[in-house]
């Protein structure tokens, strides 16, 4: 490197055509370093290298991180990329995100710097930066040090600076010096470790009591007579949830919608002039919340009176549609065409894993397109942990971007088809899975296989379901998803000693008959 005047040796896991899987003979980060994990960038200077890989390797106890620490010899150091994954910090400067404001510079060959506001950081956070090697200054003082590292910059020096990095850094820096692009940070952020998927399935329970004891009180309540606004009753949500273990505000606002107000996909009831929810109206409930374990986000469709047919039929579309062929000019007969479609469907789907969300978007459609209908909003966005409710840069949906990301084994994503109809009802059924390995009977072109692991435990109304429109294989599913919220809720929900929400739980469970 010295005889080439080289500061720095960038091996990553890639090929030359970025192949996510390699030829042997292109496993040059693993040659250089001794370490044979899925992920991770090799970074070599003149006195010191470096590994730079996700949270997987980074759990004490994890079988990944014992894998690192004895492959890498002494002379490597393990690191892992990021504000959130490398400063692992949260903050408060925006509602219902637990983030701050402040910039991270990472150079090649000294301490990173966090530009923050110095008054609002704790000492303990002062202590924790400094301790690994953290420099800490100003917030504002980033434009002035950004313009100092761009005079410093070589003819050949780059600077990688994310696609979303506003005009006045970029300009500081110098625009001729900088590669834009989509960076590491986020792609790194996405797959969730083993101890972050375990505070998603924990977190997710809890806020599942929470559910049930609101809807059930809910129910309880307008079938008395009593007139609850639809902000009312996003309030008593908010202060159930208030009690629940580790629990640090919401993920966002919450939508509580009757009638035709569910049609309007982000509707927000206002405070002090929203509507009296409608026994015998649709009610769609979208809220979600921060948790040191996690964060959630939660739909439910309900009808707390007797639902039209049109209702029914848009809502069973919604969680599942069994379709028939669609000409009697089909060049075989099936006795039973069983395909399922809608939330199921993803539920349900096994993909390789060169799938991306784009291409698995129209699988939640179908059921609705076989009606002839629709809606204008992605499938599933990510989800962070203790972190944004929408996370990048993965997604399900006809975005193109989402084309770009493929599916990886830890991304968290919403699974929520819908239906709206204009000035009449709004349907959407929305759970938070994780994208897993699964081992189908074969591995077609070696390129391995994913599913997905549900998360949310609430139970799903059967009351706005045909069964007559579902088979057997359908019911099933359905059966045995609210068999599963049951058997995880009820110990809970009889903890609280809520007698109204325990009961609901047992009712809202039953199993569907098929016909």
């Amino acid at each position: 490197m010295k005889e080439h005047s080289v500061q720095a040796y960038i091996v990553p896991s890639d090929d030359q055509h970025a192949s996510e899987y390699v030829a042997e003979a292109d496993k040059r980060r693993e040659w250089i370093s001794g370490f044979t994990g899925s992920a991770g960038t090799a970074v070599v200077l003149l006195e010191e290298a470096f590994l730079t890989t996700d949270g997987r390797y980074h759990l004490p106890i994890s079988p990944n991180a014992q894998q690192a620490s004895k492959e890498l010899s002494s002379e490597w150091t393990l690191q892992r990329y990021g504000l959130p994954g490398s400063l692992n910090l949260r903050g408060s400067d925006i509602d219902f995100n637990p983030i701050f404001f402040g910039y991270l510079v990472i150079p090649v060959s000294s301490p990173p710097t966090v530009f923050v506001n110095i008054d609002q950081l704790p000492q303990a956070t002062y202590a924790y930066l400094e301790s690994n090697g953290v420099l800490i200054e100003p917030y504002d003082d980033v434009v002035k040090y950004l313009e100092g590292v761009g005079k410093g910059l070589k003819a050949e020096d780059r600077v990688i600076v994310p696609s979303r990095t506003n005009l006045a850094l970029s300009q500081a820096l110098g625009l001729d010096k900088l590669d834009i692009c989509r960076g590491p940070i986020g792609d790194l952020k996405a797959v969730k470790n083993e101890t972050e998927l375990e505070g998603f399935r924990q977190c997710h329970i809890r806020d599942g009591v929470a559910l049930t004891r609101y809807f059930a009180w809910l129910e309880a309540q307008l079938h008395s007579g009593a007139r609850i606004t639809e902000s009312e009753g996003s309030d008593k949500l908010e202060a159930l949830r208030s009690e629940l273990p580790l629990f640090k505000g919401l993920s966002f606002t919450t939508i509580s919608s009757t009638g035709a107000n569910a049609s309007v996909i982000h509707y927000q009831p206002h405070p002090t002039d929203s509507a009296v929810i409608d026994p015998e109206a649709i009610y769609l409930c979208d809220s979600g919340a921060q948790f040191l374990d996690g964060t959630t986000d939660t739909t439910r469709t309900w009808h707390f009176g007797t639902p039209k047919d049109e209702e029914v039929r848009a809502a069973t579309r919604v969680l599942q549609g069994k379709l028939l062929p669609s000409s009697p000019s089909h060049l075989f007969i099936c006795a039973d065409w069983d395909e399922t479609t809608g939330h199921i469907a993803i539920d349900e789907l096994v993909f390789p894993s060169t799938t991306t969300g784009y291409l698995i978007d129209a699988f939640a459609r179908r059921a609705l397109w076989q009606d002839g209908l629709d809606y204008r909003h992605g499938t599933g966005h990510g989800v962070g942990s203790f972190l944004n409710v929408h996370e990048g840069p993965h997604g399900i949906g006809t975005r193109v971007a989402y084309n770009d990301v493929k599916l990886k084994a830890g991304f968290t994503v919403s699974n929520e088809p819908g239906y709206y109809q204009d000035g009449a009802f709004g349907i959407r059924i929305e759970n938070v899975v994780a994208v897993k390995t699964v081992q189908p009977r074969n591995d077609f072109g070696g390129v391995g296989w994913l599913g997905f692991e549900r998360f949310t435990m609430v139970p799903i109304s059967t009351k706005l379901v045909d069964p007559a429109l579902m088979s057997k294989s359908d019911v099933k599913w359905l059966n045995e998803y609210n068999a599963e919220v049951r058997e995880k809720l009820h110990e809970l929900v009889k903890a609280t000693g809520d007698e109204v929400a325990l009961a609901w739980l047992e009712r809202e469970t039953r199993p569907l008959v098929a016909v």
